[in-house]
């Protein structure tokens, strides 16, 4: 059953700006498996930077389309790949993503989908993680919200302050190239969450599955805002 904040957001989507530039008469979207039934996605490839972006461009050019995109609540072999998911020994790894992933070249334009507030901002770098970060808060009835845009230009985050207003349709970022962007093929991980918990220029973006429920409560749908992943194929 749609929560509340689900339902606000469904009020206000008509006034909502595309989050990357997107045409659904003329652009096509692919969507990509990251789970383990992707049998093309092998290890070799997952643990190579290089080898993952040339899947990933091979993928979507083959397809016809501008992005690759997906991930919502899916349960991700492609974590292997880091430290940054395992945890310590014996610990249950994190593999539950929590964002939409949107797969495009490095400098892809990122926008406000709506006016908000620059919450904070990190360069997160290490293997594996998101690399440059940005966090608006925004606030829709009364109900603030936060947006997360992970794995950015480091230019980006070197931009802005905590405190300063970003306006609906602004330009706020760009997809970062793998050097900046935690080592990923380049491409936004936006991500809605409603309590930061006290972090700044953070949030986790993989879940351990055994919290699946605490952090999608916490994480609600990002398609609710990018309405995009009804074009998907």
């Amino acid at each position: 059953m749609p929560s509340p904040f689900d339902n606000t957001l469904r009020k206000y989507q008509f006034t909502f700006k595309p989050v990357v530039d997107f045409d659904p008469v003329q652009d096509q979207l692919l969507h990509l498996d990251f789970t383990e039934r992707n049998k093309g996605l092998t290890a070799d490839i997952i643990d190579d930077t290089n080898r993952f972006a040339a899947y990933i461009d091979h993928q979507v050019k083959a397809a016809g389309c501008r992005y690759g995109i997906g991930g919502y609540d899916e349960n991700r072999t492609v974590y292997s790949r880091s430290s940054h998911f395992s945890g310590q020994p014996g610990e249950e790894p994190r593999r539950l993503h929590l964002g939409i992933d949107v797969w495009a070249p490095a400098g892809t334009p990122v926008y406000a989908f709506m006016g908000g507030m620059v919450h904070s901002y990190a360069f997160n770098d290490l293997f594996g993680d998101y690399g440059a970060t940005l966090v608006l808060l925004h606030q829709l009835d009364g109900i603030p919200f936060y947006t997360l845009y992970g794995h950015v230009s480091l230019a980006d985050i070197q931009k802005v302050q905590a405190g300063q207003y970003v306006s609906v349709g602004q330009e706020i970022a760009h997809f970062g190239e793998p050097a900046e962007n935690g080592h990923w093929p380049p491409h936004l991980h936006f991500q809605i969450i409603l309590d930061m918990e006290l972090k700044e220029g953070d949030y986790p973006g993989v879940c351990k599955y055994s919290e699946r429920d605490k952090y999608l409560a916490n994480c609600p749908d990002p398609d609710l805002i990018l309405q995009m992943m009804r074009y998907a194929k």
